[in-house]
């Protein structure tokens, strides 16, 4: 065959060979990395109506997990209280008739709803009055260090001395406090409710408040999340009649936290490293009203 027809059906064969869409003839392997081995977000670049491959879009954040429609996972930060309120634009100030002081902050919808149920108590000659509400993890260091250190008495001593047994210690911190990054007051969606004693609501315009926010709450959204403890809530807190939890908000958070944070991941204040000694998590963050979770 003359030398001009054997290039020729060379050619032939080699467009033969391409892929639909290919215009290199070379056969041999191409020394730069293809793009089908790019991870998604570094710079992958699909071709206009070829996606035979079916890829996704790389993910916005790495906790924007799941199916479409499905919510997306809570943040770190907003789990443990690592923001600022005043800023943030999720939260809102509780209003000046229903705050016991300035610098009360919670979740929007929560806020809404807590201002809602006061107005439908005070109809009924019931005065709620928000004591706490959102607190960072920086004001839960501060209040836990204190005691940790001794700068806070507890139980009229200084717990260094009392209760030198560091595992103890925080057990003892715990009956009064929360540990920092596991309280329920980092979401902004509790408040506690006009006594944080419960001698409080045990009789007189106390018991009123009581009884009225276990009859009515829940049609608002909220739950004694620190029920009486016994057999259905083992663990935990001791009950707190004043802290109600505005669940539409919350039950997700809870679902988050128990799913993300470990007791590795609780750090960044004196007395941290007992956490996972006391399973902190199951013991405290999980251990509430049964009525109040879906976890």
């Amino acid at each position: 065959m003359p030398d001009r027809a054997i290039i020729v059906v060379t050619i032939i064969l080699g467009l033969a060979s391409c892929s639909p869409g290919e215009t290199s003839f070379n056969s041999e392997p191409s020394t730069a990395s293809p793009t089908s081995e790019a991870r998604p977000g570094e710079g992958t670049q699909l071709s206009i109506g070829t996606n035979d491959r079916n890829e996704e879009p790389p993910l916005a954040a790495s906790n924007a997990e799941g199916e479409p429609g499905e919510p997306q996972a809570i943040s770190l930060d907003r789990l443990m209280g690592s923001l600022d309120p005043r800023t943030d634009g999720e939260f809102t100030a509780i209003p000046a008739n229903l705050a016991s002081r300035q610098g009360l902050y919670g979740r929007k919808e929560a806020v809404d709803s807590l201002t809602r149920m006061a107005d439908a108590a005070r109809k009924d000659g019931v005065s709620l009055t928000v004591l706490s509400a959102f607190r960072s993890f920086s004001d839960q260091k501060r209040i836990w260090e204190d005691k940790w250190t001794g700068s806070t008495r507890v139980e009229g001593g200084r717990l260094p001395e009392t209760v030198p047994d560091p595992a103890r210690r925080a057990l003892k911190i715990l009956e009064y406090s929360s540990m920092p990054g596991t309280s329920r007051h980092h979401w902004g969606t509790d408040f506690d409710l006009n006594s944080l004693e419960s001698e409080y609501f045990a009789s007189g315009d106390g018991r009123r408040v009581y009884e009225w926010l276990t009859a009515n709450a829940e049609t608002f959204g909220f739950c004694q999340v620190y029920s009486p403890k016994g057999a259905d809530r083992p663990e935990g807190y001791n009950e707190e009649e004043w802290h109600w939890s505005y669940m539409p908000l919350a039950s997700q958070m809870l679902a988050d936290y128990l799913t993300q944070i470990s007791p590795e991941r609780i750090s960044g204040f004196k007395g941290s490293e007992t956490a996972g000694a006391i399973d902190v998590v199951n013991r405290y963050v999980r251990g509430v009203n049964p009525a109040c979770s879906d976890t």
